[in-house]
């Protein structure tokens, strides 16, 4: 076993953070549709909890936000002649593709991709996959970017390795990390990869939900565990419960997070409650490691209030004495059951023993948590050294990227902005500044 560290790559939300509703099945994200945002509030809310959890020792990162708009898909798509004509067209005759144009959902990079850290592949080194996330227009080409986000990050070939992004058809649909998760006693000693998919496509007969998309497949979930080079024994599939994606849960990262040797689920997270708790039982068996399940009953905290607070969609992180931290947005305190239910999780004894609050209402309002915006990243010492420095969370980085902020974006955005030239000319610009900011030349091709 070696020492390493989690670190946290938070996305810093971008200047085109906007609330379209492109989400169907994300309730939070559709219920705001078309209202005012506010990006550089999203921006600065996001920084504090970087900051925040640096200053308490946690490795805390920064993953840029993607250039938008997206004119290479509105020119794809037919629209042409300059790109203030692009975005006049594209408001005219479909305002909907324009919005995906616009898009500022990787900023939640959980979404970015799957992580397995070198102690778990055979190889010894970190596996990155990029997602597809093929189940909708505006996030579908955010694997380009991250693909080379995470390229130029993590560039020592020697230490990590970045896989090309699974085939975009239907049966490999794959949404990275907010359905995956690792199980270990330290975060440096061999681990238990953890996988929840909503569907089987291979498989009709299979549950799957009526109402709202399944965004994840066992395939694809497979297919990230054979590239990653994982040990079978130490790789657990489960389904989610059907039911709860109709709910609105649209990532098992909404119903459960896990961390060392503690799952925080609800009861209704997955499609076999007892069948999955005996397979991650008997992995974490093969690393001498014995599985802590916090348990939230659906009478302590219904689904609904689950959603609306993102209670799930937590962080949860290891103290240097061992216990844990939950990191809950806001909407948790004030939510009357799951605000009930963390006082007495708090005080029961078990290993989360202090929640970290934080303000993150405009994420909030689009559909992501305090686990939607970050990426884990377990690192080694030489390999946190073989990294890209510039991304690393520091009080200089931290000044420095609130004073561009300040100086980039705007304080409010509507459905009408997004036909404005100069807001794309601003964009590029605040992101030209960005990569100088960072050290990482050419990292968009804007």
């Amino acid at each position: 076993m070696r020492d390493a560290r989690e670190f946290n790559f938070d996305g810093l939300v971008g200047p085109s953070h906007n609330y379209a509703g492109l989400s169907f099945g994300n309730v939070a994200s559709f219920n705001n549709v078309r209202a005012a945002s506010n990006p550089r509030q999203a921006a600065l809310q996001g920084l504090a909890k970087m900051r925040e959890l640096a200053a308490r020792g946690f490795a805390q990162a920064v993953m840029p936000p993607q250039g938008r708009p997206n004119f290479r898909l509105l020119r794809s798509l037919g629209f042409s002649g300059t790109d203030a004509d692009v975005l006049a067209r594209a408001y005219r005759e479909a305002p909907v593709i324009l919005a995906c144009a616009w898009s500022a959902a990787p900023m939640w990079t959980a979404n970015a991709g799957t992580v397995s850290p070198s102690a778990d592949s055979l190889d010894g080194r970190v596996h990155f996959t990029a997602a597809n996330l093929n189940n909708k227009l505006h996030r579908a080409e955010e694997h380009l970017q991250a693909t080379r986000t995470l390229r130029a990050i993590f560039a020592d070939s020697n230490r990590f390795v970045v896989h090309d992004t699974l085939p975009s058809v239907p049966a490999f649909a794959d949404e990275g990390a907010a359905n995956h998760t690792r199980f270990a006693a330290s975060h440096g000693a061999p681990g238990v990869e953890f996988f929840v998919y909503g569907r089987v496509e291979f498989d009709p007969s299979a549950p799957s939900p009526k109402k709202y998309p399944a965004r994840q497949t066992l395939e694809a979930s497979q297919a990230i565990a054979r590239l990653h080079g994982l040990d079978p024994a130490r790789t657990v599939f489960a389904a989610q419960n059907p039911d709860v994606i109709d709910q609105g849960v649209f990532h098992n990262d909404v119903i459960s997070v896990g961390n060392g040797n503690v799952l925080f689920y609800h009861e209704q997270a997955f499609a076999d409650e007892a069948g999955t708790l005996e397979a991650l039982r008997r992995a974490l068996a093969g690393v001498d490691t014995e599985l802590q399940a916090v348990r939230v009953d659906g009478s302590q905290v219904p689904v609904a209030d689950a959603v609306a607070s993102y209670l799930f969609n937590s962080q949860l992180l290891s103290k240097p004495d061992g216990r844990m931290a939950l990191v809950v947005p806001h909407e948790c305190r004030e939510n009357a059951a799951v605000s009930n239910y963390l006082a007495g999780l708090v005080a029961s004894g078990g290993p989360i023993d202090e929640l970290v609050e934080f303000d993150l209402r405009q994420s909030m309002r689009n559909g992501g948590g305090p686990a939607c915006l970050r990426l884990r990243v377990v690192l080694t010492d030489e390999e946190a050294a073989a990294m890209h420095q510039g991304v690393i969370m520091t009080e200089t980085l931290y000044a420095r990227l609130v004073a561009w902020v300040e100086q980039h974006y705007r304080d409010r955005v509507e459905p009408q902005d997004l036909a404005d030239p100069q807001l794309a000319i601003e964009c590029a610009a605040a992101l030209e500044e960005l990569t100088r900011i960072l050290g990482l030349p050419g990292l968009y091709d804007l």
